[in-house]
C-alpha cells in the first residue's frame, strides 16, 4: 500500500491548515443560507413536515451524488475539484437569490404555491455541490498529513465543522429574526465568493493523477464498481460503512426532522439560534479532544460506544420541556459527533489505497446520507399527523405523563425516546457480530503506511 501513497510535502501540515480554514468559510456560508431557509420556513408556516422534507431532500441528493463526487476526486487533483465545486455552487446561489427577490418573500413562503419548492430545490443544488469539498477534504488528510496523525487531523476537521455550526446557528437565527431571508442570502453569497477567491490563490503540492491498471483507476464518471471493489478488498469495511455509519445517521435522521421544531417550540428564533450555537460548542470541544488524544487502538469500538451514548442522550434530553435540559443534551450529542466521524475516516484512511479513497469515501457517504433522509421522511409525517396530535389529547398525556411530563411538545419527546432506545439496541447488537471483529483485525493488521 505504501507505494500507492504520495510523498507528503514539507509544508503539508501548513497547507492542510490553510485548506481547513478555507473549508470552514465555505461551510459556514452554505450552512448559513441552508439553516436560514429552515428557520425561515418553519417560522412562516409552523409546519414540521416542511422542515423534515427539505432536510431529507438535502441528504437524499447527497447520497445520489456521492459516488460521482468520489470518482471526480480520484480522477482529478484535489484543488481543481474543490475550486470547480465552490464556483458552481456560487453561481447556483446567485441564481436562487435573483429568483427570491424577483418572486418576493410572501409568495415563496406560501407552501400551496410552487415558488417555495423551486427556491428550496435550487438552494439544495448549491448545497449538494458544495458537499464535493467534504470528500476531497477527507482525501486531503492522507495527501498532506502523516498516517500517525490522521486521527488528530480528522478531529481537527470535526472541530472546524463544529465552529462552522456554531457560527452558522447564531448568525442564521439572528439574520432571519432581524434581517429576513433576503439579507441572509446576500451575506451568505458574499462569504462563498470570498472562500472561492481564496481557494484559487491557495497552492497545494499534489502529484499528477497517474492512470494505473486495475481498480485504482476510475472507470466511467460514476465508478460504483471501483468503489465496491475497494470496499470489499478490506475485510469488514463494508460492514463498517453499511451498518456502523448508517446507525449513526439513523440517529441523525431523527434529529434532522425534529431538532429545530422542538427548539423553536421552546423559544423564539433568535434565542434558539444562540442556544444552538452554545450547544454547538460541544462539537468544537469534541473535535479538539480527538485532535489532541486520538481515538485509541480500536477506533471502531470507540465509534460504537459513542453511538450508544448518543442513543442514551436521545432518551433523556427531552423528558421535560426544560430549555436548559435540551441545550445541555444537544451539547453532549454534538461533542460525540466528531469522534464518531473521525473513527470511520481513520479506519478507511488506514485500510484503503490512496488512489481509491475518493470512491470509497463517496461510497460511504452514499450509504450514510441515505439513512438520514429515509428516517427523516418517515419521522416527519409520523410526528406531524400521528404522534404530536395523539400526545396533545387527554388520553395521550395521561398515558405518558409519568415518563414525559406535560407540555405541547411531548409528541416530539416520545419519538426521541423511542429512537434513542433503538440506537442503543442496534449498537449493542453490532458489537456481537463477526463483521465487527473482522474490521477490528483488519485495522490492527494494516501497518501504518509509509509515504514514499
Amino acid at each position: 500500500m505504501s507505494a500507492d501513497l504520495p510523498t507528503i510535502p514539507g509544508n503539508g501540515i501548513r497547507t492542510f491548515v490553510a485548506l481547513l480554514v478555507n473549508t470552514a468559510v465555505a461551510n459556514v456560508s452554505t450552512s448559513f443560507m441552508w439553516f436560514g431557509l429552515t428557520f425561515w420556513i418553519y417560522i412562516e408556516t409552523r409546519n414540521v413536515l416542511s422542515t423534515a422534507l427539505i432536510g431529507a431532500a438535502l441528504m437524499l441528493f447527497v447520497a445520489l451524488t456521492s459516488m460521482f463526487f468520489g470518482t471526480l476526486v480520484d480522477r482529478y487533483r484535489k484543488k481543481p475539484v474543490m475550486a470547480w465545486g465552490t464556483g458552481i455552487a456560487l453561481v447556483i446561489f446567485v441564481a436562487d437569490a435573483v429568483f427570491f427577490f424577483a418572486v418576493g418573500a410572501d409568495a415563496i413562503a406560501d407552501l400551496s404555491r410552487p415558488w417555495f419548492w423551486i427556491f428550496a430545490v435550487v438552494m439544495l443544488a448549491g448545497a449538494v455541490i458544495e458537499q464535493l469539498r467534504s470528500i476531497a477534504m477527507s482525501t486531503a488528510v492522507t495527501l498532506l498529513v502523516p498516517d500517525a496523525r490522521h486521527a488528530n487531523a480528522n478531529g481537527a476537521v470535526g472541530a472546524v465543522e463544529g465552529l462552522s455550526m456554531l457560527v452558522t446557528s447564531v448568525l442564521s437565527g439572528l439574520a432571519i429574526g432581524f434581517l429576513g431571508m433576503g439579507w441572509t442570502l446576500v451575506i451568505g453569497i458574499s462569504a462563498v465568493a470570498i472562500a472561492f477567491c481564496h481557494l484559487l490563490l491557495l497552492r497545494i503540492d499534489e502529484p499528477r493523477i497517474v492512470r494505473t491498471e486495475g481498480d485504482a483507476a476510475p472507470t466511467g464518471w460514476v465508478d460504483l464498481r471501483g468503489g465496491w471493489r475497494a470496499v470489499r478488498a478490506a475485510d469488514g469495511l463494508l460492514f463498517l460503512i453499511f451498518f456502523f455509519s448508517m446507525l449513526n445517521n439513523f440517529i441523525g435522521g431523527v434529529y434532522m426532522a425534529l431538532m429545530d421544531p422542538y427548539g423553536l417550540d421552546l423559544m423564539n428564533v433568535q434565542t434558539w439560534g444562540v442556544a444552538f450555537a452554545l450547544a454547538s460548542t460541544g462539537f468544537i470541544v469534541g473535535g479538539v479532544i480527538v485532535s489532541r488524544t486520538g481515538l485509541g487502538r480500536n477506533p471502531t469500538r470507540t465509534m460504537l460506544m459513542l453511538a450508544m451514548a448518543m442513543g442514551v442522550l436521545g432518551m433523556v434530553f427531552t423528558l421535560r420541556e426544560w430549555a436548559w435540559l435540551y441545550v445541555a443534551g444537544t451539547w453532549l450529542y454534538m461533542a460525540l459527533i466528531p469522534a464518531v466521524e473521525a473513527a470511520e475516516q481513520t479506519v478507511i484512511q488506514r485500510v484503503v489505497p490512496y488512489r481509491q479513497l475518493g470512491r470509497v469515501f463517496g461510497f460511504a457517504r452514499m450509504f450514510e446520507a441515505a439513512a438520514a433522509p429515509v428516517t427523516s421522511l418517515m419521522i416527519g409525517p409520523l410526528a406531524e399527523f400521528l404522534v404530536i396530535p395523539y400526545m396533545r389529547t387527554d388520553a395521550g398525556q395521561a398515558k405518558w405523563a409519568w415518563l414525559l411530563g406535560e407540555g405541547d411538545s411531548r409528541g416530539i419527546a416520545l419519538i426521541f425516546v423511542v429512537g434513542g432506545f433503538l440506537a442503543v439496541v442496534l449498537a449493542l447488537g453490532a458489537m456481537l457480530m463477526p463483521q465487527y471483529r473482522s474490521i477490528v483485525r483488519q485495522y490492527a493488521r494494516a501497518a501504518p503506511p509509509a509515504h514514499s
